[in-house]
């Protein structure tokens, strides 16, 4: 190799070096200025309101919405047709049981029933006659045999024939209330057509469902009470008369009747109300605002506010901590945590959503959500 060579050899190297040490420079000045970029775009403190969760003591209650329906009821029509001859009934009139409501045109029935009983009485006639002789033995038993059969064959068309006229006539199958009534004197009725309905509006049925997680607390004979907005600012009292003996599956929901007292007819059918039902001895729960809480596909969490320390400034640093937790029941506008809370922590109670694991916070407690075990809404 001549001299020349070595020294060209020699050149190239140390630009080869040059160009890979500048390489490697910039490599490293690049991952400086990023860490340095990404360290700048770190997560700001993210303003909260906090709370410090309590014990409280909750009453174990149910609480659902029901329908009202009277105890019985029922829509009246006839079983046969008919020219209507009279109607004996007001339009929201209170009725006993068995009092005639509309009648019929009985005349044609009325006819052949007469005709029947005379066959009746004959035949009466002939069995007493052929009873006489057979002990003169002056005819056979067969005879009378067969006017005895005429004789009952006689009296069961008798009763036939008063069984249509009694359909004729549409009667109260128990106490209640009328409704407007649907049929016109001179009207005919065709079968089946209504009439009127008749309800037994003292006392009334509610018929509520109650989550599977509360069947335990539902039981027939407990007492529970009954309020509606058809009758603002009162409480009706009730007693559960009966409990569906399986669980919806399609609401996981167990229906349940109870029965209310409704002497002044203050309640109506149809009517929206609220059942509360109070079981058991008082039980003490961790307590937070439901606002507080996050519900997710994989469980609810809160976060929790941890001290981390001092910052630059010589104050506390505040961090926010994830937590898994379990809920319980809830009442107004909070929720009871079984798990993953005690008392004494702090929990952030507003402007969770901006927040992640880790996150430094400010609290700033001068707006609270709404934590009211019982809210009353306001009057308009």
């Amino acid at each position: 190799m001549t001299k020349g060579t070595t020294k060209r050899m020699i050149i190239m190297l140390i630009i080869a070096a040059v160009v890979v040490g500048g390489l490697v420079w910039f490599q490293q000045f690049k991952t400086t200025m990023i860490g340095k970029a990404i360290k700048g775009m770190s997560n700001p403190p993210q303003t909260v309101s906090t709370m410090v969760a309590q014990e409280s003591s909750w009453q174990p209650t149910v609480e659902a919405l029901g329908n009202l329906s009277a105890s019985q009821q029922a829509s009246l029509s006839a079983e046969v047709g008919g020219l209507v001859t009279a109607i004996h009934f007001d339009s929201g009139e209170k009725v006993r049981a068995g009092k005639a409501l509309v009648e019929l045109n009985p005349s044609p029935l009325k006819a052949q029933l007469a005709q029947l009983q005379a066959q009746a009485a004959l035949a009466e006639l002939n069995l007493k006659r052929d009873t006489a002789q057979l002990k003169a033995q002056a005819i056979s038993q067969a005879v009378v045999d067969t006017d005895a059969a005429t004789l009952k064959s006689a009296q069961a068309q008798v009763a036939a024939q008063q069984a249509l006229i009694a359909q004729k006539t549409i009667t109260a199958p128990f106490s209640g209330q009328l409704g407007i009534r649907q049929v016109n004197l001179g009207q005919y009725l065709a079968p089946g057509t209504a009439v009127v309905t008749l309800q037994k509006l003292d006392p009334m049925e509610v018929d509520f469902t109650v989550p599977q997680n509360q069947i335990d607390l539902v039981h027939v004979g407990m007492n529970a009470e009954v309020q509606t907005s058809a009758v603002p600012g009162k409480t009706f009292e009730a007693k559960v008369t009966a409990v569906e003996p399986q669980v919806n599956t399609t609401t996981r929901n167990l229906t349940v009747r109870a029965r209310v007292p409704n002497p002044k007819g203050e309640l109506l059918p149809g009517v929206f109300a609220t059942v509360h039902i109070t079981q058991g001895q008082p039980q003490q729960y961790v307590t937070l605002p439901n606002a507080a809480v996050a519900y997710n596909p994989y469980g609810a969490t809160v976060f929790i506010v941890k001290d981390d320390g001092k910052g630059p400034d010589g104050k506390p640093k505040l961090i926010a901590e994830q937590r898994f937790i379990t809920t319980g029941p809830t009442r107004g506008d909070q929720v009871a945590v079984l798990k993953g809370v005690k008392a004494g922590e702090t929990v952030v109670t507003a402007g969770q959503l901006k927040l992640r694991n880790g996150s430094p916070i400010l609290v700033n407690n001068s707006v609270q959500p709404a934590n009211s075990a019982n809210p009353q809404v306001p009057n308009s």
